[in-house]
């Protein structure tokens, strides 16, 4: 049986999260009472129907029930009951405008400001993020986009081979995504920001990416880091990871960074692994 507990900021789009993994064929119940996260899973095992995908959203709102959540976890690794945990996570001013434009206040906001509830949320989930297997940065997604990002991930899986490799393009200049597991700078190599019939176009161009790989440094990194991800992924693979996320990041996340990104995502299709592109900042100034 596949096992998923969806968690993480309140805010963060744990519904829509939920809906892609509906979407992906999985039973879907929302804010469980976390002592019952083991009962629940018992009744799955034993069922006649023979559940073969549940997810459970568990969240803060569960106030004071909330830290039965890490007993549950441990009872449910001593019993062999094989589970994974995503864990969504955002930006401060993004959940802030978030809430704003819902006029919902945050679940731990009512005698406070909205922003010390986000504060004080981070403190208390620190632990359950530390224990997640997917940790996905919804900052810059739409909740279309990350429905699709869940499903991505999730259909399709095959057991002894799932992991998933979100390669991601994107600009300093707005930030690190909150997700990456590896991040390669290649603000080093030839800038066609430069070259004014070039600036306002994209690494998904080719006169953008021939631009960009007229160098020897340009090939050479490129051979360099393919060699390094071959060397990776089995490792990840045999560690039992189930999501990784590779940010390629130029100086604004529309020459060098998207050029790369696309390289390195045929690559790993090429080697027989499943993939996923997204170029993050690709239409920002």
């Amino acid at each position: 049986m596949k096992f998923i507990i969806i968690t993480g900021l309140s805010g963060a789009g744990k519904s829509e999260a939920m809906r892609g993994l509906e979407d992906s064929g999985y039973y879907c119940i929302d804010n469980i009472p976390p002592a019952l996260i083991v009962k629940f899973a018992q009744l799955c095992i034993n069922s006649s129907e023979s559940m073969k995908k549940v997810a459970l959203g568990v969240d803060i709102r569960g106030r004071q029930f909330f830290n039965d959540v890490y007993t549950s976890l441990d009872e449910m690794k001593k019993l062999g009951y094989k589970y994974e945990i995503i864990f969504l996570d955002c930006e401060d001013d993004v959940l802030i405008k978030r809430y704003k434009m819902t006029r919902r206040n945050h679940p731990l906001s009512f005698d406070t400001s909205i922003l010390e509830g986000i504060v004080r949320e981070k403190e208390l989930l620190k632990e359950l993020k530390s224990r997640a297997n997917v940790l996905i940065d919804t900052s810059n997604l739409k909740p279309k986009d990350l429905r699709k990002q869940i499903r991505d991930i999730y259909i399709g899986e095959s057991e002894g081979s799932n992991l998933v490799i979100s390669v991601t393009s994107f600009g300093y200049k707005h930030g690190i995504p909150l997700d990456a597991d590896l991040v390669f700078d290649v603000r080093f190599l030839p800038n066609p920001y430069y070259v004014e019939e070039l600036k306002e176009r994209t690494g998904d161009e080719e006169e953008v990416q021939s631009y960009v790989m007229n160098s020897s440094v340009s090939w050479e990194f490129l051979s360099r880091l393919k060699d390094f991800i071959d060397f990776l992924m089995p490792n990840y693979m045999e560690e039992g990871k189930h999501h990784l996320v590779i940010a390629i990041g130029c100086t604004g996340g529309k020459h060098r960074s998207v050029t790369f990104t696309n390289m390195i995502y045929d690559h790993l299709i090429e080697g027989g692994y499943r993939a996923i592109k997204k170029h993050r900042d690709i239409r920002l100034k």
